[in-house]
């Protein structure tokens, strides 16, 4: 089996909501979707496009690489099929594996048990071929299979990322309810900033979306920062092919001449945080922190930038009595001190955003967690009326 050369169905997850900007940079990438779903993309490719996909998306969960569909009616039929693959052409004998699945077979009431049950196929195999077998676990940073499994239609991946894409690596401390890296990075492709003009991140936190803002204006990609890869363990892996493509993640970083992004926080430890995280992603020098209340950030003049707002929303912080008074202070400060600004603010809660009081442009549908939010875009033009609500 000629592995990574070979070509077959890639399977893209990210979160509920991501897949239009996942679109966005996988065609950026030159690849052609064959199929854009809530929560995820298809296309056709090897896995030696994988590690390019793994390396380069920001928005993505994992990349499944799909080795064989299949007909399995119970856990029998699923056994019969794998124990009769070559997994000693995917596997090493003296390697580790484990099993993730997304399961959906009325003969099957506990995913654990078909995890087992393709783990039994492989070592079964193993040990018919060569009297030996590998370790296994629930570890997922060594080789990953993944089974789809729904109703009667199964399908075994090699899951060529392993642990999640949706971390970037830096956020080494998270701080107060951060925001996904992999959700802020959406948000930010979902913007018009222009990635040349200021971005302000007022109530920044760990600052994960000001981190985020430089690494997208600086074509930094997310596998600069991270260098284990669940590919990076299968038996046919050739480390040259990553070693090439890492070296045009660092070709292609860009320098902003005057790039201008600041991130400001009432926390002193929220910016120390920050600082932190940022300095993992290579990036603190380029982020003008400050701790202040929001309504002091400093908005620099004459450009036509972004402000962007990740606030509380009363799920799991605050009271609500209280945030909906920083909401209006929100919305005074926004339209102020920030004319000329393109205003964007994230919530999930959308009774809190009509206290903002400014009529929004768009309304970008997310979720973070299970919670239904927007991404709310203001045009801060001269002069702009406050709308009550």
């Amino acid at each position: 089996m000629q592995l990574f050369t070979t070509s077959s169905r890639i399977i893209i997850t990210c979160s509920n909501r991501l897949s239009p900007y996942l679109q966005m940079e996988v065609a950026a990438l030159g690849f052609k979707p064959e199929r854009v779903f809530k929560t995820g993309v298809e296309l056709k490719g090897t896995l030696t496009d994988c590690i390019r996909l793994n390396l380069n998306l920001r928005c993505a969960s994992q990349v499944l690489f799909s080795l064989k569909e299949f007909e399995a009616n119970n856990a029998d039929d699923l056994y019969k099929t794998l124990i009769d693959f070559p997994w000693e052409d995917i596997l090493h004998v003296d390697g580790y594996f484990s099993i993730s699945s997304n399961v959906d077979n009325p003969t099957i009431n506990n995913s654990l048990f078909a995890n087992v049950k393709v783990k039994d196929a492989i070592v079964d195999r193993f040990r018919n071929k060569t009297g030996e077998r590998p370790n296994s676990g629930p570890e997922l940073d060594k080789t990953v299979i993944h089974l789809y499994w729904k109703e009667s239609l199964a399908e075994i991946f090699i899951d060529t990322s392993g642990e999640t894409l949706s971390k970037h690596g830096y956020r080494k401390i998270p701080g107060k309810a951060p925001m996904l890296e992999s959700l802020a990075a959406a948000t930010l492709l979902a913007t018009n900033w222009d990635r040349l003009s200021a971005f302000i991140n007022p109530m920044c936190g760990s600052a994960t979306v000001a981190i985020e803002a430089v690494l997208l204006a600086t074509n930094r990609k997310p596998g600069l920062l991270r260098f284990n890869y669940a590919f990076m363990h299968l038996a046919a892996y050739d480390e040259q092919w990553y070693n090439a493509e890492f070296k045009k993640l660092e070709a292609q970083v860009i320098d902003v001449p005057g790039l201008k992004v600041i991130a400001t926080d009432i926390s002193e430890d929220a910016i120390n945080i920050s600082r932190i995280n940022a300095g993992i992603a290579g990036v603190e020098e380029l982020i003008e922190f400050g701790v202040c209340d929001f309504e002091e950030t400093a908005i620099p003049e004459d450009e036509n930038g972004v402000i962007f707002f990740n606030p509380e929303y009363g799920d799991r912080l605050g009271v609500e009595a209280e945030l909906e008074i920083t909401y209006s202070r929100i919305g005074d400060f926004l339209k102020k001190k920030c004319k000329g600004y393109l205003g964007y603010i994230f919530t999930g809660n959308l009774e809190l955003a009509k206290k903002i009081g400014l009529k929004p442009k768009r309304r970008i549908e997310f979720y973070t967690s299970k919670i239904d939010c927007r991404l709310l875009e203001y045009e801060l033009y001269s002069g702009t009326k406050r709308v009550d609500k």
